[in-house]
């Protein structure tokens, strides 16, 4: 299945849309997604990297080419096929020089075309079910192969040392400081809940011992 896909511009790295509602299912998924940052650095600073490419990384691979100095990129599983991954982003490139295509060269900061999410989305369901008589038929379009192109690893294109003990260090930042925010955030809950419930507690508190002191008197 197809779980992330993220558009960025290859001469700067600058991320230009991705899927927004990617990902929720994948375990450390702000791993992969720090390691595709990383891929799209890489290829601003290797320009004679090939145009296509897949990568594997743990128990998925990143599939990307490259059209116009834009970078397509999607992960899937490793056992999703890599025809219809490289169809599925080809879809996207068509889709995105023709609604973008002036205003690639001039956008100025990250997720530009962030609205490019709903045709994303909308693509990404076609391509879900590999069953399907549209993808079987793709799977078996002769006219479109995928066997020329090559599959690295990821330490092998970030390199393997100190460029992915970064994105791992990044990565276990940014879970251990999402931890922090999430415990202060129950914790600041309750406090509210207990300034607006201790008052009416006490009250009934006192309530019901002047009850009870009643009847015992009576």
């Amino acid at each position: 299945m197809v779980k992330l896909t993220m558009i960025a511009r290859v001469t700067d790295g600058l991320p230009l849309a991705e899927g927004l509602d990617d990902g929720r299912e994948v375990k450390d998924v702000e791993l992969y997604k720090q390691q595709v940052k990383a891929l799209f650095k890489n290829l601003a600073n290797r320009p004679n990297d090939p145009s296509r490419m897949s990568v594997e990384t743990g128990p998925y691979v990143f599939h990307y080419i490259i059209e116009g100095r834009v970078c397509y990129l999607t992960m899937c599983d490793r056992a999703y096929p890599k025809k219809l991954a490289f169809q599925y982003l080809e879809d996207l490139k068509n889709e995105f020089e023709r609604v973008n295509g002036p205003q690639i060269e001039t956008a100025a900061r990250p997720y530009a075309f962030i609205k490019f999410d709903t045709f994303i989305q909308r693509t990404k369901k076609l391509y879900q079910d590999t069953h399907t008589q549209r993808n079987i038929a793709k799977l078996n379009d002769e006219l479109y192969e995928v066997h020329q192109i090559m599959t690295r690893n990821v330490q092998e294109v970030l390199g393997v040392g100190e460029k992915l003990d970064q994105v791992s260090e990044m990565s276990s930042r940014l879970t251990s400081e999402s931890r922090i925010y999430a415990d202060k955030a129950r914790d600041l809950n309750r406090q509210a809940l207990i300034r607006k419930w201790a008052p009416v507690a006490i009250v009934f508190g006192v309530v019901f011992l002047l009850f009870w002191v009643k009847t015992k008197i009576w």
